[in-house]
């Protein structure tokens, strides 16, 4: 097979760094060309990385690489869009991150343009190629826990917000500024905005949909943060399964400007933890257990070497086959549409105060 010429716009998102290695040795892609949103990022960006070129602006990277095909959206959440539009101009596939927009207007217009230019948008939940995720799909297919009644799950991660600091802008990371309801000073677009992976778990392993949510948010951890950082959602799914997640920034940090060692104040940087409750038995996982802890440097604390598969090889396996044998990834716009709408709909609980209920047959 061909590998896919592929490039890496803005490079201003938390899992930037995460595709390097893959992007450079991965014999399924020829990674060309590179962009980033700022001096400091293309600088940092060009201390980490040889050999690829970066370039100010996607226009004069695309002008220089005519032959590109492929693109990670490697940008705040507020960018997608325009970036979408841009690439589907160009008939490039797309490889978003995890949150193509909160705005479902302008979701409905990006999976148009995805339609019209005939192109691939895989949408990044690398959890779906988490070996631990893969062995609870199987358990539950095969009926081992039998009917599923309940369903626990944490997203729980230190804040990104001090190395990519769009996380905490609402307009940047929500879209626009919406205060979480009328006695709070607080905006949408913080931990909330950061998870969806469990939300999209639990519709992948039971095969239903959300029939009500209902969040509640505490007061910040970090106080000087005007988006949320903990909150816990509850509420069942429309196959009867009760859910109760949390997806929070409950995880503190050394407020540092790039992410390393010693960045983990409490030695596990993020935690996806997950109890399944069927009428058989009873399963828990621990999706990134294997890890191995040590003190070390920079503070010689107690921190942790991710010794995990690493879930990047098997999503960009997937985008590369999709663009080769022209097929949508089994995480495409459409269907992660829904997901963004829980999340929304988590929103509009805690501005209401009240469950928010999907109405029949929607």
């Amino acid at each position: 097979m061909k590998p896919v010429k592929i490039a890496m716009m803005s490079l201003t998102h938390g899992h930037t760094r995460k595709y390097y290695q893959t992007l450079k040795e991965n014999p399924k892609l020829d990674w060309v060309a590179a962009c980033g949103d700022s001096p400091d990022v293309i600088d940092l960006f060009n201390r980490s990385v040889t050999g690829i070129p970066c370039y100010a602006s996607a226009e004069e990277m695309f002008d220089r690489h005519p032959d590109i095909e492929a693109v990670v959206l490697a940008s705040g959440n507020s960018r997608h869009m325009e970036q979408v539009t841009m690439c589907a101009s160009r008939g490039i596939h797309v490889l978003s991150m995890k949150i193509p927009t909160f705005d479902m207007d302008e979701y409905d217009r990006m999976i148009t343009l995805v339609d019209q230019a005939d192109i691939v948008c895989q949408v990044e939940l690398e959890m779906h190629y988490n070996p631990v995720i893969h062995r609870i799909k199987k358990i539950v297919a095969e009926g081992a826990l039998g009917k599923l009644f309940a369903f626990q799950a944490t997203n729980i991660t230190l804040s990104p917000v001090w190395a990519f600091p769009w996380q905490g802008v609402p307009e940047l990371s929500y879209g626009k500024r919406v205060p979480l309801n009328d006695h709070d000073s607080r905006f949408r677009g913080g931990a909330l905005c950061d998870h969806p992976h469990i939300f999209d778990m639990i519709r992948w392993l039971t095969g239903s949909d959300f029939e009500h949510v209902f969040a509640q948010v505490t007061p910040n951890l970090r106080t000087e943060l005007e988006v949320e950082d903990v909150l816990l959602v509850n509420g069942k799914m429309k196959d009867g399964t009760t859910f109760l997640l949390d997806p929070s920034w409950s995880r503190l940090e050394e407020r540092i400007p790039v992410p390393g060692p010693g960045w983990e104040i409490f030695p596990k940087r993020m935690e996806v933890n997950m109890a399944l409750h069927g009428e058989k038995g009873v399963l828990m996982a621990d999706c990134f257990g294997p890890n191995v802890y040590h003190n070390g440097a920079p503070k010689d604390r107690y921190t942790v070497r991710y010794t995990y598969f690493d879930e990047w090889i098997g999503m960009v396996d997937e985008f590369v086959d999709c663009i080769r044998n022209h097929r949508q990834p089994q995480i495409n716009l459409r269907w992660h549409r829904k997901t963004i709408e829980a999340m929304n709909a988590c929103y509009e609980s805690i501005r209401t105060g009240q469950p928010y209920v999907w109405k029949e047959g929607v």
